[in-house]
């Protein structure tokens, strides 16, 4: 009996917990795409590619040139000038590849440079409204995430965009 009486003061005390709980969501991603900041953020990843494809462009006629030129002349070519020829592609192949590479590594550090500060500044907004309202938990909406979501659910999305001083 002593049991039971426990086990029913237990309960009470955790229905009591998970009354007080207050959990919004806030879907960020939209709130991220609408901030003015990113049209910035779009353009000098636009030009950062922009860059490489010249680059890469001019470099890849440059290869096709050679390669062209090494077919055409065939035969008629010394030994010694293939053998050259032969080299230079091979090092214009290899620096076309580095020039790949660079630019994935160069665009995922770009990227990560540039919204760093705007996700510091979202998140900022998010504790904030999180504690002005006292919520529990704020957890971001990703819809193939959240199996679940009821009609008195609080979204929190307004309010955040109402901190970043968005409509």
């Amino acid at each position: 009996m002593k049991k039971i009486v426990v086990m029913v003061m237990l309960l009470m005390s955790f229905g009591l917990v998970a009354q007080e709980m207050k959990i919004a969501v806030v879907d960020q991603r939209s709130i991220v795409n609408d901030l003015p900041e990113m049209g910035k953020i779009e353009n000098e990843m636009a030009s950062l590619t922009k860059y490489y494809e010249d680059m890469y462009d001019k470099m890849n006629t440059e290869y096709i040139q050679k390669n062209t030129d090494l077919i055409n002349k065939g035969d008629s070519l010394p030994e010694n000038l293939r053998i050259i020829a032969v080299r230079e592609i091979e090092d214009l192949a290899s620096r076309l590849e580095g020039i790949q590479q660079s630019y994935v590594q160069d665009r995922d550090k770009k990227y990560q440079e540039l919204m760093t500060p705007v996700m510091e500044k979202v998140q900022k907004a998010i504790d904030q409204v999180g504690d002005e309202n006292g919520y529990t938990y704020i957890i971001v909406l990703e819809p193939q995430l959240i199996l679940y979501m009821g009609k008195n659910a609080i979204d929190a999305t307004d309010k955040v965009r109402a901190k970043l001083g968005m409509k």
